[in-house]
């Protein structure tokens, strides 16, 4: 293991017909299917089917309740299950590059609850890297499971997805051997590039075939606040697009600087992410944890309770295995806004499906220990009490100067005990630090190109 292996530059990862034919062809015929662990298979990081098509869903209004179209992007089609791997390879990528680390000498650090660590594993062992994945001791078996399978050593801190501060300062110690190098994902940079270009980019397309063609919002769970960059683009291309992050209403750090256990995988971190984008950020939205399960529950198992309601059968089918926890959530939060906003059917919203539904059986079966009964008619009461009665509370409004301003300060207390001066937390209360970021996409594309040009000649 003492040589790095290039893949993707953003361009390509936003646009993957620009691949080198010769390599496009190879990773395009079925390859995460024959061999999951080839290399080339980082050339299928990004959000198209083999056809080049956003791979996506439009909800039907009879599952959804309200007339606005509700277009999903699909996060399982990534390889290792979820759009995770995303971030993690731009930045492995990006400190390659910049000869920051090699394989020879480092080791990959993933602090996570979940899809991220999984993405670690995955990434740095295709990249070339060992890895060492930072995760509390509580999260669902099949995650565990997914971080051994593909090479990473796990390293568990005590609780759950609300204490993943304790995999922060984990990561601190691991850190002081500076032969590791850690993706802090709710630092990265490169995890704001990826989704602000890759992601908004894919959803920009999405919508161009849905309703008016347009976004008039876009939300998503916040954890480390990535994919919330999308937003960026979105607004860029359609100004009117408002854009939401959904927490726990069990952990309501955003709205109320409160704290506390939830089920939702993957989000409600106990922080604001250093890369939140607060100047954008325009509503925060609570989502019961509760809900988000029920309703996934009711996708996985409840074809025919979706059928009865007059979802087409074959849809109903189809997406039995396209969410997780938080996509439940990430649309019942697009329901409440549709319901808010007041949207009407050319209207669309645009959310994210980060994962499928392969690491959440666990969830399911401890389901089934919470609840003495499961059958239809408790199904019947989810699906209305979840997904249709999702109502218009627990919205709440961030677009003033003043609301903004307690994100800002709260951002101000998190992060300077991590090293982040009061200077830079202040550089990013303007769009301009945001832009800055963003303007660096060629210049690693460049890189990367380079890169691969040295390795092809050997």
């Amino acid at each position: 293991m003492n040589k790095a292996i290039f893949g993707p530059t953003y361009e390509e990862m936003l646009h993957p017909e620009r691949i080198p034919e010769e390599i496009r062809e190879i990773a395009n015929k079925d390859l995460l299917k024959k061999n999951e662990m080839d290399p080339l298979n980082l050339f299928n990081l990004n959000w198209r089917d083999e056809e080049n098509h956003v791979r996506k869903i439009v909800l039907p209004k009879e599952m959804t309740g309200v007339d606005a179209n509700i277009v999903v992007l699909l996060g399982s089609g990534f390889p290792s299950g979820s759009q995770k791997v995303g971030p993690v390879y731009s930045e492995i990528m990006e400190a390659t590059v910049d000869g920051i680390i090699n394989p020879h000498e480092n080791t990959i650090l993933g602090p996570s609850t979940g899809n991220f660590g999984i993405g670690t594993a995955y990434i740095s062992t295709l990249c070339g890297y060992k890895s060492i994945v930072i995760m509390p001791d509580n999260m669902s078996r099949e995650r565990y499971e997914k971080i051994t399978g593909y090479g990473g050593v796990l390293d568990l801190t005590p609780g759950t997805e609300s204490d993943v501060i304790l995999t922060v300062y984990r990561t601190l110690e691991l850190k002081k051997d500076l032969k590791n190098y850690s993706l802090d994902q709710f630092e990265l940079r490169s995890n704001y590039r990826f989704h602000r270009y890759v992601t908004g980019g894919s959803a920009i397309e999405a919508v161009r075939d849905v309703g008016n063609g347009r976004a008039a919002c876009y939300v998503v769970c916040t954890g480390s606040a990535g994919t919330l960059a999308a937003g960026d683009e979105l607004k860029n291309a359609f100004p009117e697009c408002k854009t939401v992050a959904l927490e726990p209403y069990e952990c309501p750090t955003l709205t109320q600087d409160a704290r506390g256990q939830h089920r939702i995988e993957g989000i409600g971190d106990k922080l604001i992410s250093l890369i939140h984008n607060v100047v954008q950020c325009d509503f925060v939205t609570l989502i019961h944890d509760e809900d988000a399960v029920q309703a996934l529950k009711i996708v996985h198992d409840g074809a025919n309770i979706l059928v009865k309601q007059g979802v087409d059968p074959e849809f109903a089918d189809r997406i039995k295995n396209l969410f997780g926890v938080s996509g439940m959530a990430n649309v019942i939060g697009a329901i409440k806004m549709a319901k808010y906003l007041k949207l009407g059917p050319e209207d669309n919203v645009v959310t994210i499906a980060s994962d499928g539904f392969d690491r959440y059986q666990s969830v399911m079966d401890n389901l089934k220990v919470r609840y003495l009964e499961l059958e239809n008619f408790v199904l019947e009461r989810w699906f209305r009490d979840a997904i249709l009665k999702a109502d218009e509370q627990y919205i709440y409004d961030f677009r003033s100067k003043e609301a903004k301003e307690r994100l800002f300060e709260q951002k101000e207390f998190d992060w300077p005990r991590f090293g982040y001066t009061i200077e830079l937390l202040n550089q990013m209360r303007d769009q301009a630090y945001w832009d800055g970021l963003y303007a660096e996409i060629p210049k690693y594309d460049e890189r990367v190109l380079a890169a691969r040009g040295i390795l092809a000649s050997r």
